[in-house]
């Protein structure tokens, strides 16, 4: 969600992996607009969550029973069935399926696919654009750039931004990787997600010798509006040379209307319209794209877990609706939807990200924040 720029898996809503695990509560914190010489220090009083309305599409996916198509596998039992599942996904979108590619994929990773799978589509141009799937990975499992490159789905890349990876794992407690892969897009996202419980600091993220520049001139934006101590993850786009960081466990003055437009407007970010302006309100998480070069904020993206836009296009919304009724998952009650909008230049538009599979803790998280 490319950007693609939803969340690693389990990050959802949470942006989400996936803004991997489920999505932090939110807690109380100094307002985001009280600009402060000093940087400022989160205060850690808890708030109850807030209670977010659900769209006619979550609604929709609560009516139709929970279908079993066979729960957390491994090895080539879960790469036929998970192929079955993305061929299901790509039909319900009209999207070609192709059916080589992906087998491909899912049997280079197939000794990491009994955790967090997520199927996202992004609308582009008014339209449907790519479905792609993201998977976890333990960090035991390598580099899964390396594993795509060793398997043929990708190509090297000669560039810094293979450096990003390891830097982080040797300064940062990576908790898991993330894959996201376009079916026919290709490899789209490498992701390095920190947990939960240890939330990680801009200024120590900043000065990772590998980082380009556009975090360090955002940094004081980033500060003044409490972001700071806020890093669940960051993803890696290597073929576009971009990189997100994910900010996650936004509490409600954090995504009020004067604060984002505000903050926007500092980053540089298109003005967003009102309908993003009432998406934005209810979203929990927020994370940017920048690319190397540049300082520039290329793209922001807010997201919020079954919560539909208002502001979807009239051609897609049939569409999106059947996806978040249809799409096969593997666990009980209602299916997981995260649905997050994105600003960049010229252009609104919005994702969706349906989790198929998630380990229990993660379910279980997902469902005491419902």
């Amino acid at each position: 969600m490319r950007d693609r720029g939803t969340d690693p898996p389990g990050h959802r809503g949470g942006d989400g992996f996936r803004g991997a695990a489920a999505p932090a509560s939110r807690t109380s914190q100094p307002h985001p607009s009280q600009r402060q010489a000093a940087k400022p220090t989160p205060t850690r009083r808890s708030v109850s969550t807030r209670t977010r309305g659900r769209c006619s599409a979550a609604r929709a996916a609560s009516d139709v029973p929970f279908r079993n198509v066979g729960g957390l596998m491994s090895g080539k039992a879960n790469v036929e069935q998970l192929h079955s599942v993305v061929e299901e996904a790509a039909g319900l979108l009209g999207i070609t399926y192709p059916s080589d590619r992906v087998r491909a994929v899912l049997t280079a990773f197939q000794d990491v696919l009994d955790s967090a799978i997520v199927l996202n589509v992004v609308t582009k141009g008014g339209g449907i654009g790519d479905l792609s799937f993201d998977f976890a990975a333990a960090t035991s499992a390598g580099d899964p750039y390396d594993i795509a490159l060793a398997h043929g789905l990708a190509d090297e890349v000669e560039h810094p931004i293979r450096a990003l990876l390891p830097d982080i794992l040797a300064r940062f407690p990576v908790q898991t990787y993330g894959v996201d892969y376009g079916i026919t897009g290709g490899f789209n996202k490498t992701y390095a997600s920190f947990p939960l419980g240890d939330l990680q600091r801009l200024e120590k993220l900043a000065d990772v010798p590998s980082i380009p520049p556009g975090l360090a001139e955002h940094l004081g934006t980033f500060t003044t509006y409490g972001l700071d101590g806020k890093v669940s993850a960051i993803a890696i786009d290597y073929a576009r040379r971009t990189w997100n960081v994910y900010f996650n466990a936004l509490s409600p003055e954090y995504v009020e209307r004067e604060t984002v437009v505000a903050m926007l407007r500092e980053l540089g970010a298109p003005e967003p319209s009102e309908r993003m302006l009432e998406f934005i309100g209810a979203s929990s998480a927020f994370y940017p794209t920048f690319g190397w070069d540049s300082s520039k904020v290329e793209r922001v993206s807010f997201s919020a877990k079954n919560t539909a836009p208002a502001a979807l296009p009239d051609q897609v919304r049939p569409t999106f609706e059947n996806f978040a009724r249809s799409v096969p998952y593997t666990y009980g009650g209602e299916r997981v939807i995260v649905y997050a909008g994105a600003l960049s230049a010229g252009e609104e538009y919005y994702k969706l990200a349906a989790y198929h599979q998630m380990p229990a803790k993660v379910h279980d998280r997902f469902r005491s924040e419902s």
